[in-house]
């Protein structure tokens, strides 16, 4: 039998396991429509995120499965001077492209399982082998060069050039903070006599920017809240310093129940920010919380009964001004079991121009049993819940977030000894305050 009729005989599904097909597409570039621009004077820089469709479109393989994102970055410098960008502070946990290419390589191992097992049924395939395995080694080696050359390769980027690739930084779904911070790359000369003190030490920042894009790939909590109808615009109250301390506390004390006659946890946190600049602020440290339905339930219910990570779980719904809380993050670690739960309300409250959250956060640490839910367990919170107020000011000021933050009275001091209780009946204690944080605005010079 002639080799073509052999070829012609082995079904198409078959045939996929003797050649081992890498099929990137670099025109498959519809994501640039939803790109991003930021410019000043020493720079212009665009930045856009694919979703996992279409980052798997365009390299052929799934990186999101490995956890991995490409980020496109687009750098034209305009400064006198060569520029670097800092990756670091795009990501600190990034991957190379030969990093990233190698996690997505097709594993010669597994695949030469399954045609083997595939191989013993038809004996013949069995011969064509070292067939797969060469084109296994192939296709990871037109993979590494497509991820190097379509990598956005570090180093100076000359005055009046352009510089452009993908950054590979770790998956997040929904929203992307991405921070491009360009730094003077001065000549080796240049630099030795501009040597300063240590403490002074690092090269000058030219250019810092902040971009906040979404994401497709989770149906966040948010999408289906009018915020304009909430707070419409002719009935924003505007505040001054003064009256806004005092509006603050004459806010609800604590969350309640849907028929508002029982009270839940604390409403012991403010931010003023309108919500672009909430989600620049949170969106890299924090995640956001998907809608609750029977897919995202289920993702819910597996991750605690493996004890795994599920970074977008549904937040429960409390009640505030007569309904579920508009938007939810949190930050989970070890296990779905052990997160941060902030919730935020909007009010109609405005100061200096920024629109005013109150809200709810508190600390996860267990599961315990109880009456008072449809499934008999819930969250065990921990009870000392101005630790996770405080832990929110401490996190945006280490982000650089905070343009002021203080205190306001809020629902009243309790001690561990004689403790608030939520709706669930988890003690807490508090000094009675809420924070309050005036969010600084997004990095665009």
């Amino acid at each position: 039998m002639h080799v073509s009729q052999i070829l012609a005989w082995i079904p198409s599904r078959l045939w996929r396991l003797v050649i081992t097909p890498y099929t990137p597409d670099a025109v498959a570039t519809g994501f640039l429509e939803r790109a991003a621009v930021r410019e000043a004077v020493a720079a212009r820089v665009t930045v856009a995120v694919p979703s996992a469709r279409e980052s798997r479109a365009f390299f052929g393989v799934d990186l999101a499965r490995h956890g991995i994102q490409p980020v496109f970055l687009r750098i034209e410098n305009r400064a006198p001077e060569a520029v670097r960008l800092q990756m670091v502070n795009v990501d600190p946990r990034y991957f190379t492209p030969l990093e990233a290419a190698a996690a997505a390589h097709f594993s010669i191992v597994r695949r030469l399982t399954a045609f083997g097992a595939i191989g013993w049924a038809f004996l013949p395939l069995l011969l064509l082998v070292p067939l797969k395995l060469v084109t296994a080694w192939l296709a990871n080696g037109r993979m590494d060069s497509f991820f190097r050359a379509h990598g956005f390769r570090l180093g100076p980027i000359a005055s009046g050039t352009t510089a452009e690739g993908f950054a590979f930084t770790t998956l997040d779904l929904g929203t992307k903070v991405v921070h491009v911070r360009l730094a003077a790359a001065s000549a080796l000369g240049a630099a030795l006599e501009a040597l300063v003190p240590a403490a002074d030490a690092g090269p000058a920042v030219v250019a810092d920017f902040t971009f906040t894009l979404p994401v497709p790939g989770i149906a966040a909590d948010y999408h289906d809240r009018d915020f304009a109808a909430i707070r419409p615009p002719d009935a924003t109250e505007p505040c001054t310093a003064a009256d806004l301390v005092s509006r603050l506390e004459r806010m609800p004390a604590a969350t309640t129940n849907a028929a508002a006659t029982r009270a839940g946890d604390p409403v012991n946190l403010v931010v003023v920010g309108d919500f672009d600049a909430l989600l620049a602020a949170f969106a890299a440290r924090w995640d956001e919380s998907e809608t609750i339905t029977l897919s995202t339930c289920w993702k819910t219910v597996r991750a605690f009964l493996l004890g795994t990570d599920y970074r977008y779980s549904p937040v429960s719904g409390l009640h505030l001004f007569g309904r579920t809380q508009d938007f939810a993050l949190q930050r989970t670690r070890g296990s779905i079991d052990e997160r941060l739960h902030l919730r935020l309300w909007l009010t109609p409250l405005a100061f200096r121009g920024q629109a005013v959250w109150v809200g709810q956060v508190s600390r996860d640490i267990g599961v315990r049993f109880t009456t008072r839910a449809w499934n008999l367990t819930t969250h065990r919170i921990d009870p000392d819940v101005d630790e996770s107020r405080d832990y929110v000011i401490e996190d945006l000021v280490l982000a650089g977030r905070v343009a002021a933050a203080g205190y306001v009275g809020g629902v009243g001091a309790s001690t561990s000894a004689a403790p608030h209780r939520n709706l669930t009946g988890d003690p807490y204690f508090t000094d009675g305050q809420r924070a309050v944080i005036v969010l600084a605005p997004p990095r665009t010079c």
